[in-house]
Protein backbone atom coordinates (compact mmCIF):
# COMPACT_ATOMS: atom_id res chain seq x y z
CA UNK A 1 0.00 0.00 0.00
CA UNK A 2 1.16 3.41 -0.94
CA UNK A 3 0.30 6.51 1.12
CA UNK A 4 -1.97 7.71 -1.90
CA UNK A 5 -3.40 3.99 -1.73
CA UNK A 6 -7.57 4.29 -1.50
CA UNK A 7 -8.91 1.99 1.61
CA UNK A 8 -11.82 1.22 2.83
CA UNK A 9 -12.44 0.24 6.36
CA UNK A 10 -16.01 -1.33 6.41
CA UNK A 11 -16.75 -1.33 10.14
CA UNK A 12 -14.74 1.52 11.35
CA UNK A 13 -16.85 2.85 14.06
CA UNK A 14 -16.40 -0.65 15.83
CA UNK A 15 -13.90 -2.18 18.00
CA UNK A 16 -11.29 -3.01 15.58
CA UNK A 17 -12.47 -1.04 12.62
CA UNK A 18 -11.81 1.43 14.05
CA UNK A 19 -8.30 0.35 15.54
CA UNK A 20 -7.22 -0.06 12.31
CA UNK A 21 -8.48 3.10 11.34
CA UNK A 22 -6.09 4.44 14.00
CA UNK A 23 -3.15 2.88 12.89
CA UNK A 24 -3.81 3.36 9.15
CA UNK A 25 -3.84 7.38 9.90
CA UNK A 26 -0.74 7.16 12.14
CA UNK A 27 1.18 5.97 9.19
CA UNK A 28 0.15 8.82 6.96
CA UNK A 29 -2.31 7.23 4.80
CA UNK A 30 -4.91 9.73 4.32
CA UNK A 31 -6.82 8.35 1.44
CA UNK A 32 -9.31 6.51 4.00
CA UNK A 33 -13.13 5.53 3.10
CA UNK A 34 -15.35 5.11 5.60
CA UNK A 35 -19.55 5.04 5.74
CA UNK A 36 -21.47 4.53 8.94
CA UNK A 37 -24.21 1.69 8.64
CA UNK A 38 -26.98 3.98 8.18
CA UNK A 39 -24.70 5.44 5.50
CA UNK A 40 -24.53 2.07 4.08
CA UNK A 41 -26.33 -0.99 4.67
CA UNK A 42 -23.69 -3.95 4.05
CA UNK A 43 -26.87 -6.37 4.20
CA UNK A 44 -28.00 -4.65 1.13
CA UNK A 45 -26.44 -6.19 -2.28
CA UNK A 46 -27.60 -3.33 -4.55
CA UNK A 47 -26.66 -0.88 -2.39
CA UNK A 48 -22.88 -2.98 -1.83
CA UNK A 49 -22.77 -2.51 -5.46
CA UNK A 50 -23.40 1.00 -6.24
CA UNK A 51 -20.55 2.41 -3.39
CA UNK A 52 -18.14 0.08 -4.93
CA UNK A 53 -18.84 0.92 -8.33
CA UNK A 54 -18.53 4.95 -7.18
CA UNK A 55 -15.35 4.78 -4.80
CA UNK A 56 -13.21 2.03 -6.66
CA UNK A 57 -11.11 0.97 -3.31
CA UNK A 58 -7.64 -0.33 -3.62
CA UNK A 59 -7.61 -1.61 -0.68
CA UNK A 60 -10.52 -3.20 1.77
CA UNK A 61 -10.09 -4.04 5.41
CA UNK A 62 -13.55 -5.72 5.95
CA UNK A 63 -13.88 -5.60 9.74
CA UNK A 64 -17.43 -5.16 9.61
CA UNK A 65 -19.91 -7.98 10.88
CA UNK A 66 -23.10 -8.20 13.84
CA UNK A 67 -20.99 -9.63 16.75
CA UNK A 68 -21.73 -10.50 20.95
CA UNK A 69 -21.30 -12.42 23.18
CA UNK A 70 -22.50 -16.32 24.12
CA UNK A 71 -25.89 -14.69 25.24
CA UNK A 72 -26.54 -12.69 22.05
CA UNK A 73 -24.87 -15.55 19.72
CA UNK A 74 -27.33 -17.97 21.54
CA UNK A 75 -30.63 -15.56 21.09
CA UNK A 76 -29.75 -13.99 17.93
CA UNK A 77 -28.85 -17.42 15.88
CA UNK A 78 -30.73 -16.16 12.32
CA UNK A 79 -29.40 -12.82 12.92
CA UNK A 80 -25.53 -13.88 13.15
CA UNK A 81 -25.87 -16.08 10.44
CA UNK A 82 -27.61 -14.24 7.75
CA UNK A 83 -26.20 -10.99 8.35
CA UNK A 84 -22.56 -11.84 8.58
CA UNK A 85 -23.09 -14.37 5.63
CA UNK A 86 -25.08 -10.86 3.78
CA UNK A 87 -21.89 -8.30 4.88
CA UNK A 88 -19.19 -10.51 3.65
CA UNK A 89 -21.35 -11.97 0.63
CA UNK A 90 -22.07 -8.36 -0.53
CA UNK A 91 -18.23 -6.85 0.43
CA UNK A 92 -16.00 -9.53 -0.88
CA UNK A 93 -18.21 -9.90 -4.20
CA UNK A 94 -17.80 -6.27 -4.72
CA UNK A 95 -14.60 -5.99 -4.16
CA UNK A 96 -13.90 -9.01 -7.21
CA UNK A 97 -16.23 -6.76 -9.55
CA UNK A 98 -14.57 -3.59 -8.89
CA UNK A 99 -10.80 -5.21 -9.29
CA UNK A 100 -9.69 -4.41 -5.76
CA UNK A 101 -6.25 -4.70 -5.11
CA UNK A 102 -6.09 -6.81 -1.74
CA UNK A 103 -8.70 -7.54 0.59
CA UNK A 104 -8.46 -8.71 4.22
CA UNK A 105 -10.98 -10.43 5.97
CA UNK A 106 -11.28 -10.80 9.64
CA UNK A 107 -12.81 -13.27 11.06
CA UNK A 108 -13.22 -14.68 14.82
CA UNK A 109 -11.46 -17.78 16.86
CA UNK A 110 -14.46 -19.56 17.27
CA UNK A 111 -14.35 -21.14 14.13
CA UNK A 112 -12.15 -23.86 15.45
CA UNK A 113 -13.76 -27.15 17.02
CA UNK A 114 -15.14 -26.59 20.21
CA UNK A 115 -12.84 -29.70 21.25
CA UNK A 116 -9.90 -28.96 18.67
CA UNK A 117 -6.35 -29.49 20.73
CA UNK A 118 -4.62 -26.68 22.03
CA UNK A 119 -2.98 -24.36 21.23
CA UNK A 120 -4.91 -23.95 18.35
CA UNK A 121 -3.22 -24.36 15.14
CA UNK A 122 -4.71 -22.73 11.34
CA UNK A 123 -4.64 -26.37 10.08
CA UNK A 124 -7.69 -27.41 12.68
CA UNK A 125 -10.30 -25.91 10.75
CA UNK A 126 -13.08 -27.80 10.14
CA UNK A 127 -11.90 -31.24 12.34
CA UNK A 128 -14.95 -31.22 14.46
CA UNK A 129 -17.86 -30.31 15.75
CA UNK A 130 -17.99 -26.54 16.54
CA UNK A 131 -19.35 -24.45 20.04
CA UNK A 132 -22.88 -24.75 19.79
CA UNK A 133 -23.71 -21.14 21.11
CA UNK A 134 -22.19 -19.51 18.51
CA UNK A 135 -22.07 -21.54 16.01
CA UNK A 136 -24.32 -19.86 13.41
CA UNK A 137 -21.54 -17.19 14.04
CA UNK A 138 -18.61 -19.41 13.47
CA UNK A 139 -20.24 -21.10 9.95
CA UNK A 140 -20.47 -17.27 8.26
CA UNK A 141 -17.01 -16.35 9.25
CA UNK A 142 -15.54 -20.16 8.38
CA UNK A 143 -17.84 -19.08 4.79
CA UNK A 144 -16.16 -15.91 4.69
CA UNK A 145 -12.29 -17.69 4.62
CA UNK A 146 -13.23 -20.38 2.28
CA UNK A 147 -14.99 -17.53 -0.09
CA UNK A 148 -11.63 -15.62 -0.03
CA UNK A 149 -9.80 -18.78 -1.16
CA UNK A 150 -12.57 -19.39 -3.92
CA UNK A 151 -11.77 -16.16 -5.12
CA UNK A 152 -8.23 -16.43 -5.23
CA UNK A 153 -8.34 -19.85 -6.05
CA UNK A 154 -10.89 -18.92 -9.18
CA UNK A 155 -9.84 -15.59 -10.00
CA UNK A 156 -6.68 -14.81 -8.66
CA UNK A 157 -7.84 -12.37 -6.23
CA UNK A 158 -5.19 -11.34 -3.30
CA UNK A 159 -7.70 -12.09 -0.59
CA UNK A 160 -6.35 -13.06 2.35
CA UNK A 161 -8.06 -13.92 6.05
CA UNK A 162 -6.70 -13.28 9.71
CA UNK A 163 -8.88 -14.80 12.91
CA UNK A 164 -8.37 -12.37 15.64
CA UNK A 165 -8.27 -13.47 19.12
CA UNK A 166 -10.64 -12.52 21.72
CA UNK A 167 -10.19 -8.62 21.66
CA UNK A 168 -10.81 -5.36 23.79
CA UNK A 169 -9.80 -1.86 24.21
CA UNK A 170 -10.51 1.74 22.89
CA UNK A 171 -13.91 1.62 21.51
CA UNK A 172 -14.83 -1.40 23.31
CA UNK A 173 -18.95 -2.83 23.53
CA UNK A 174 -19.89 -2.40 27.48
CA UNK A 175 -23.52 -3.46 26.54
CA UNK A 176 -25.19 -4.97 29.72
CA UNK A 177 -26.30 -8.09 27.66
CA UNK A 178 -24.10 -8.43 24.45
CA UNK A 179 -20.78 -7.51 25.37
CA UNK A 180 -17.92 -10.00 25.71
CA UNK A 181 -16.30 -11.12 28.59
CA UNK A 182 -14.05 -8.78 29.37
CA UNK A 183 -16.17 -5.86 28.73
CA UNK A 184 -18.47 -7.37 30.82
CA UNK A 185 -16.36 -7.73 33.57
CA UNK A 186 -15.05 -4.40 33.40
CA UNK A 187 -18.12 -2.57 33.90
CA UNK A 188 -19.43 -5.33 36.47
CA UNK A 189 -16.86 -4.45 38.91
CA UNK A 190 -16.92 -0.85 38.39
CA UNK A 191 -20.57 -1.02 38.90
CA UNK A 192 -20.40 -2.47 41.71
CA UNK A 193 -17.66 -0.61 43.01
CA UNK A 194 -19.50 2.66 42.46
CA UNK A 195 -22.57 1.27 44.39
CA UNK A 196 -20.86 -0.65 46.80
CA UNK A 197 -22.30 -3.72 46.12
CA UNK A 198 -20.85 -6.64 48.92
CA UNK A 199 -20.34 -8.90 46.11
CA UNK A 200 -19.87 -10.36 41.69
CA UNK A 201 -21.33 -13.04 40.32
CA UNK A 202 -19.85 -14.38 37.64
CA UNK A 203 -21.09 -17.08 35.40
CA UNK A 204 -19.66 -20.24 35.13
CA UNK A 205 -17.01 -22.10 37.31
CA UNK A 206 -14.28 -19.14 36.44
CA UNK A 207 -11.73 -22.47 34.94
CA UNK A 208 -12.02 -21.94 31.14
CA UNK A 209 -8.88 -20.20 29.88
CA UNK A 210 -9.05 -17.36 27.30
CA UNK A 211 -6.42 -15.35 25.35
CA UNK A 212 -6.56 -11.66 24.76
CA UNK A 213 -4.87 -9.63 22.46
CA UNK A 214 -5.67 -5.51 22.69
CA UNK A 215 -6.97 -3.77 19.63
CA UNK A 216 -4.58 -1.51 18.65
CA UNK A 217 -2.13 -4.68 18.73
CA UNK A 218 -4.59 -6.48 16.05
CA UNK A 219 -5.03 -2.95 13.78
CA UNK A 220 -0.73 -3.28 13.82
CA UNK A 221 -0.72 -6.73 12.92
CA UNK A 222 -3.45 -6.18 10.44
CA UNK A 223 -1.63 -2.91 8.81
CA UNK A 224 1.71 -5.46 9.06
CA UNK A 225 0.00 -8.74 7.33
CA UNK A 226 -1.49 -6.31 4.16
CA UNK A 227 2.01 -5.84 3.53
CA UNK A 228 3.75 -8.97 4.08
CA UNK A 229 1.16 -11.67 3.70
CA UNK A 230 -0.30 -13.36 0.24
CA UNK A 231 -1.23 -16.90 1.04
CA UNK A 232 -4.65 -18.92 1.03
CA UNK A 233 -5.78 -19.79 4.60
CA UNK A 234 -5.87 -18.30 7.59
CA UNK A 235 -3.30 -16.43 10.19
CA UNK A 236 -4.31 -16.35 13.76
CA UNK A 237 -3.58 -12.99 15.25
CA UNK A 238 -3.16 -13.47 19.19
CA UNK A 239 -0.35 -13.14 22.30
CA UNK A 240 0.03 -17.28 22.56
CA UNK A 241 -0.55 -16.72 25.76
CA UNK A 242 -3.81 -17.29 28.17
CA UNK A 243 -5.47 -16.49 31.79
CA UNK A 244 -8.67 -17.98 33.11
CA UNK A 245 -11.69 -16.49 33.65
CA UNK A 246 -11.09 -16.56 37.38
CA UNK A 247 -7.70 -15.38 37.39
CA UNK A 248 -8.93 -12.46 34.85
CA UNK A 249 -11.85 -11.27 37.03
CA UNK A 250 -9.54 -10.99 40.17
CA UNK A 251 -7.12 -8.90 37.74
CA UNK A 252 -9.74 -6.36 36.57
CA UNK A 253 -11.24 -6.48 39.89
CA UNK A 254 -7.59 -5.21 41.30
CA UNK A 255 -7.57 -2.33 38.58
CA UNK A 256 -10.25 -1.03 39.18
CA UNK A 257 -9.94 -1.01 42.91
CA UNK A 258 -13.39 -2.79 44.27
CA UNK A 259 -13.48 -4.82 47.39
CA UNK A 260 -15.95 -6.75 47.59
CA UNK A 261 -16.12 -10.59 46.52
CA UNK A 262 -16.48 -13.04 43.64
CA UNK A 263 -19.03 -15.44 43.44
CA UNK A 264 -19.28 -18.03 40.44
CA UNK A 265 -22.70 -19.13 38.94
CA UNK A 266 -21.97 -22.62 38.16
CA UNK A 267 -25.38 -23.15 36.78
CA UNK A 268 -24.30 -20.69 33.96
CA UNK A 269 -22.52 -22.30 30.74
CA UNK A 270 -18.71 -22.13 30.64
CA UNK A 271 -18.42 -22.05 27.14
CA UNK A 272 -15.15 -23.58 25.08
CA UNK A 273 -12.82 -25.09 27.98
CA UNK A 274 -9.94 -23.28 26.06
CA UNK A 275 -9.26 -21.12 23.51
CA UNK A 276 -5.56 -20.77 22.67
CA UNK A 277 -4.57 -19.51 19.60
CA UNK A 278 -1.34 -20.82 18.51
CA UNK A 279 0.74 -17.60 16.52
CA UNK A 280 3.79 -19.43 15.78
CA UNK A 281 2.66 -18.43 11.81
CA UNK A 282 2.49 -15.02 13.01
CA UNK A 283 5.60 -15.05 14.80
CA UNK A 284 7.15 -16.51 11.42
CA UNK A 285 5.98 -13.51 9.40
CA UNK A 286 7.51 -11.24 12.00
CA UNK A 287 5.02 -9.69 14.45
CA UNK A 288 4.57 -10.11 17.71
CA UNK A 289 2.25 -8.04 20.22
CA UNK A 290 3.58 -5.42 22.46
CA UNK A 291 0.82 -4.55 25.21
CA UNK A 292 0.06 -7.14 27.74
CA UNK A 293 -3.17 -7.91 29.69
CA UNK A 294 -2.76 -5.95 32.96
CA UNK A 295 -1.40 -2.87 30.46
CA UNK A 296 -4.24 -2.93 28.04
CA UNK A 297 -6.97 -3.15 31.00
CA UNK A 298 -6.14 -0.28 32.55
CA UNK A 299 -5.78 1.49 28.80
CA UNK A 300 -9.39 -0.19 28.55
CA UNK A 301 -10.58 1.14 31.62
CA UNK A 302 -9.56 4.50 31.41
CA UNK A 303 -11.58 4.67 27.91
CA UNK A 304 -14.61 3.34 29.46
CA UNK A 305 -14.86 5.97 32.26
CA UNK A 306 -14.30 8.30 29.19
CA UNK A 307 -18.14 7.13 27.74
Amino acid sequence: MDKNSKIYIAGHRGMVGSAIYRKLQSEGFENLITRTSAELDLRNQQAVADFFAQEKPDYVFLAAAKVGGIVANNTYRADFIYENLAIQNNVIHSSYVNGVTKLMFLGSSCIYPKMAPQPLKEDYLLTGPLEETNEPYAIAKIAGIKMCDAYRAQYGCNYISVMPTNLYGYNDNYHPQNSHVLPALIRRFHEAKEQRVPSVTIWGTGTPKREFLFADDLASACYYLMQNYDEPGLVNIGTGEDISIKDLALLVKKIIGYEGSIEFDTAKPDGTPRKLMDVSKLHSKGWKHTVELEQGIKLAYQDFLRK
